[in-house]
């Protein structure tokens, strides 16, 4: 699923509504865009953990800041809603850091299971990622398709 969720807001209320589909588990890959605010940022981690079982922490438009510095933000409020903590220890069964979201996908389908939800959040319709002064083509839509169908290609000839 992916979807433009990108305020806590906004993926509060997506993962809430995953979660009346009762999947078997919620794998929720997000980011936070750079050079906007960053107060939102643990708010965004906190949504998210609160309302999955697993979150993959990754790139969402870097802009001209360090991803691994908006990584940093974002995952007190991850470490609150998984223990209650701000400074928490993070299990790395619940929250994985992945700065590269294209490999944040991967990972993420990797750990579904049958009847599980990945929520690919923040990017939605962007076609786009940007990265300092550089606009790539980037679409979560065209790479969670491209690897899923990698991933039935393997399986399909491991069985063969």
């Amino acid at each position: 699923l992916v979807d433009y969720a990108h305020t806590d807001d906004a993926l509060r209320a997506l993962l809430l509504a995953v979660r009346d589909l009762r999947p078997a588990r919620v794998i929720t890959v997000f980011g936070c865009g750079g050079d906007r605010d960053r107060g939102k940022r643990p708010l965004m981690g906190f949504a998210a953990a609160a309302g999955s079982d697993v979150v993959v922490v990754t790139s969402d438009n870097p802009r001209s800041e360090d991803p691994m510095a908006i990584i940093q933000d974002i995952l007190p409020g991850a470490r609150r809603a998984f223990t209650g903590d701000p400074a928490g220890p993070l299990s790395p069964e619940r929250c994985l850091v992945i700065p590269d979201r294209k490999e944040a996908i991967r990972r993420a389908l990797s750990l579904a299971v049958e009847g599980a939800c990945v929520v690919i959040a923040g990017k939605g319709h962007e076609t786009y990622q940007i990265l300092g002064d550089r606009t790539i083509p980037f679409d979560d839509r065209e790479v969670a398709r491209e690897l899923l169908r990698s991933a039935r290609s393997a399986r399909g000839h491991a069985a063969g």
